[in-house]
């Protein structure tokens, strides 16, 4: 994976391998930015490619997108997600871009008549193809999203309810998370004698005798999940049912969700307040190659809790093209976006994507005179290189994903999230989800981070 070879008294770029006294005090690299990227795009691919071995494997190309490529001796897995207007946003894009991880080839479906729609939270997503093109397709797994009105779209389509159910006649692989489970399959009769779960908000409308409150639960062919807090857990079943055991282990590994018990979920420094007199208002700036699920899962959560988020392309066109494939339209082109001012700037990761917004005018200047009016930004992933580069790290503790650590550091227990005066960075991926809702508690109180964390069915401290 990707390496920053920084001076030693500098910051090491490391989730496991940030003391809590470090600080940058230079802005200089010891790698070229070129050098520095293809490092990262090698190391990547490199481990994409150990990590799926046993699969048809996928593999990060020099664009940041995921390519699958089958095995002669394993067949590629097909998998439809379908999705409409009021789709999940966060749970179809993790659903699919961790199973594009996985190997899978996964078809995204619009079950409406248009390509392009607008998901629960405000997200724009555009699909792969029309459900009518999948009406005779043999799929390995179809797995449903959920999200209202989303999972009523999915119910009425009638399309989807004969593929589906043609899944679990042939003992197919077939999954829903959120109200999926109880406002679509249900009404098809597909969960009939299986234990089921869904959204707590949801559970009264399913069979007292086969309900449960697990977050996950397989029941033969039928696999349940609860909602985006769990869409990580849920999607990763999946995939061990698909590719096996070691596959989902590995897999998870790399999504960081092995740290889950083993370090703090987030740590302050130089401790100011964040809260402001009117709506919070946050920049996503998002180019080809972002990580999806980082930029859907930020944006979804932050507007839950009714911050004002705008998404802006620095591309010359609006849509962009994500890491794993998912196609994601902004709000705002980055030059319309600059017009405004905001009370934070995030950036989602994305080798690919670094690059790009690294090579935005627009974006450089908006970034310096956010640092400049000490307003907040932050990054997560592999993005705090971009903040790195332009000097904004200077005399600040930050964290990032593990594989920009360097070769000479130790390992220590760092947090999940740091927080330094008005800087937030993140070890990004399943991390992410921790990032968006310490945020959250920053400008809002414990309270409301609490509150959105229980909509999301994701397990949240009681105190702050």
């Amino acid at each position: 994976m990707a390496t920053y070879s920084i001076p030693t008294a500098l910051l090491k770029l490391s989730p496991m391998a940030v003391p809590a006294t470090t600080t940058v005090s230079s802005p200089s690299f010891t790698l070229t930015a070129s050098k520095q990227r293809k490092t990262i795009a090698t190391k990547l691919s490199a481990t994409a490619t150990r990590t799926l071995s046993p699969t048809s494997p996928s593999t990060l190309s020099s664009s940041g997108t995921m390519t699958a490529s089958s095995s002669p001796s394993m067949p590629l897995k097909k998998v439809l997600v379908p999705i409409g207007f009021g789709t999940e946003e966060m749970e179809a894009v993790i659903i699919v871009d961790v199973l594009r991880l996985a190997g899978a080839a996964v078809t995204v479906a619009s079950v409406e008549p248009e390509l392009e729609i607008e998901a629960s939270g405000g997200m724009k997503l555009v699909a792969d193809t029309l459900i009518s093109a999948c009406s005779n397709e043999v799929f390995d797994l179809v797995a449903l999203p959920g999200g209202m009105p989303g999972s009523v779209r999915l119910r009425d389509c009638e399309i989807l309810r004969k593929i589906t159910s043609r899944q679990a006649e042939e003992k197919r692989l077939y999954g829903a998370i959120c109200a999926a489970p109880a406002v679509t399959l249900l009404p098809w009769g597909l969960i009939r004698r299986k234990q089921t779960t869904c959204h707590p908000a949801f559970n009264d409308k399913l069979p007292q005798f086969w309900a449960v409150k697990s977050n996950i639960h397989v029941s033969g062919e039928l696999t349940t999940s609860r909602g985006p807090g769990t869409t990580f857990g849920f999607s990763l079943a999946l995939v061990e049912q698909l590719y096996g055991e070691s596959v989902a282990k590995e897999l998870g590994e790399s999504l960081l969700m092995d740290s889950e018990n083993d370090c703090p979920r987030k740590e302050e420094f130089n401790k100011v307040d964040w809260s402001v007199d009117h709506t919070p208002r946050v920049l996503i700036p998002i180019a080809n190659g972002s990580q999806g699920i980082e930029l859907v899962t930020i944006a979804d959560i932050l507007r839950r809790a009714k911050v004002d988020v705008v998404i802006a392309s620095v591309e010359k066109s609006r849509q962009i093209l994500a890491s794993t494939g998912t196609k994601v339209v902004a709000d705002e082109l980055i030059k319309e976006a600059a017009e405004s001012i905001y009370d934070l700037i995030i950036l989602p990761g994305g080798a690919a994507a670094d690059e790009r917004l690294s090579k935005s005018r627009i974006l450089k200047r908006m970034l310096k005179e956010q640092d400049s009016a000490k307003r907040i930004y932050g990054a997560v992933c592999s993005s705090p290189a971009v903040l790195f580069k332009q000097g904004l790290l200077k005399d600040k503790r930050a964290i990032a994903h593990p594989s920009l650590e360097t070769e000479s550091t130790h390992e220590v227990n760092a947090a999940k999230v740091i927080i330094d005066g008005k800087l937030i960075t993140s070890k990004g991926f399943y991390n992410v989800i921790d990032f968006a809702l310490a945020i959250v508690s920053k400008l809002f109180g414990h309270a409301r981070a609490r509150s959105v964390a229980e909509g999301l069915v994701f397990e949240y401290p009681r105190a702050g």
